[in-house]
């Protein structure tokens, strides 16, 4: 008797630590989302509800700028973008990725950036991004690496 409750203890055990399946594809959409929801927030300009979408060791390289490393050096470029006030940003994810475990996941996206010359002409430049991220121990997903290519400026 001792040696079938002993068994079933065990048993049961096991079966508790298997991993449950990750729907990578609703992970993915809420990736997503989540992007979506930074765009707008970017777009509001409010620091700090911007800031804590990335990690605080995340790291952001971007095309013509120093790499950003940490909410501090992070903290600066935005503060310096929204200071500007001909500075524009928006983004749209256009694919996610998701790992089998649910832990990391990327999206590619496009981004949009407007600011003004001295002349008060806007510039508008396209980018390219890759933005990579990881679910944190409480269940949420926070930006660890922000990368932005430039697109070539289009001729006229």
């Amino acid at each position: 008797m001792k040696m079938k409750i002993l068994s079933l203890v065990i048993t049961s055990a096991l079966l508790s630590c298997q991993q449950q399946p990750v729907d990578t594809r609703a992970e993915g959409e809420k990736l997503m989302q989540l992007s979506r929801d930074w765009s707008q927030m970017a777009a509001s300009r409010d620091l700090e509800k911007t800031l804590s979408y990335w990690a605080d060791d995340a790291v952001v390289i971007s095309g013509g700028d120093t790499i950003r490393r940490g909410k501090q050096s992070i903290r600066q470029m935005v503060e310096g973008s929204f200071k500007n006030p001909g500075f524009q940003i928006s983004w749209e994810p256009q694919t996610a990725e998701v790992s089998k475990s649910g832990d990391l996941g990327y999206l590619l996206e496009n981004t949009t950036i407007t600011v003004k010359d001295s002349t008060g002409k806007s510039i508008v430049s396209q980018f390219k991004g890759i933005t990579i991220w990881k679910k944190q121990a409480d269940g949420t997903w926070k930006n660890e690496v922000d990368i932005l290519s430039p697109l070539p400026a289009e001729k006229k």
